[in-house]
């Protein structure tokens, strides 16, 4: 059985629960907050050399970063592929995941969430909402406009779920989660697309198990039902 340290809030930890879930592996989640707020295991920084989730051990192998797991995982267990076989197909999937890890989660789920959720509800701080109304007027725009033209098909490559449905799919939970929601009137295609990740078995799966942990953080699920 795997072991997955991290929390199921988490874009990252998520990434790695679904891609268990989807290769139809055993796992048991095990909750650290290591950043928010900071009490990590002791052993923390042997399991984490940077100190961030998620961390998984298959055994006595241990790694850290959801994009080395999943890589990991899919090497390890190939039954339900989530990368293409071809090449074209395999580099764009590996595109879409390093955009969400980077630009998507970077520019617009961080910073949001650190002030609606981090500062808020765990800091106790107030919320600068200056820096909300910057990334939602003016940084969400340009991104979101790029993955609403990208996101025409049920998935963003192939036909199948893949790292890039995954890796992008668990940043707008979490932007949804935090009462935001995916215009469907400026970002049509996105919005349809979402709703069909969203629902897939393998992400329903996921959202169900969370669930406790969301509604013990006071988060908005509208966007489920």
């Amino acid at each position: 059985m795997l072991t997955i340290h991290g929390v199921p809030l988490s874009v990252h930890t998520r990434k790695t629960i679904v891609t268990a879930i989807l290769k139809k592996l055993d796992y048991r989640l095990e909750v650290v907050i290591p950043v928010i707020p900071g009490n990590p295991p002791s052993n923390w920084n042997e399991l984490s050399p940077t100190g961030l989730i998620p961390v998984m051990e298959d055994g006595d192998f241990r790694l850290a970063d959801s994009t080395a797991i999943c890589l990991y995982l899919e090497r390890t267990y190939p039954s339900s592929a989530i990368l293409p076989a071809d090449p074209d197909s395999y580099g764009r999937a590996l595109w879409f995941d390093a955009y969400a890890g980077g630009t998507l989660f970077r520019n617009v789920i961080h910073p949001l969430f650190h002030q609606t959720v981090v500062h808020p509800k765990i800091r106790k701080e107030a919320t600068d909402q200056a820096i909300v109304d910057t990334v939602l007027d003016t940084v969400q725009p340009k991104i979101f406009g790029y993955l609403d033209s990208q996101a025409t098909r049920q998935f963003l490559v192939g036909d199948a779920l893949t790292i890039a449905d995954i890796a992008i799919a668990s940043n707008f939970i979490v932007y949804q989660y935090m009462g935001f929601p995916v215009d469907p009137d400026r970002y049509p295609a996105l919005a349809r697309y979402l709703r069909g990740i969203v629902a897939s078995k393998a992400f329903a799966t996921a959202l169900a198990d969370e669930r406790p942990f969301v509604e013990q953080m006071g988060l908005d699920q509208s966007f489920l039902h």
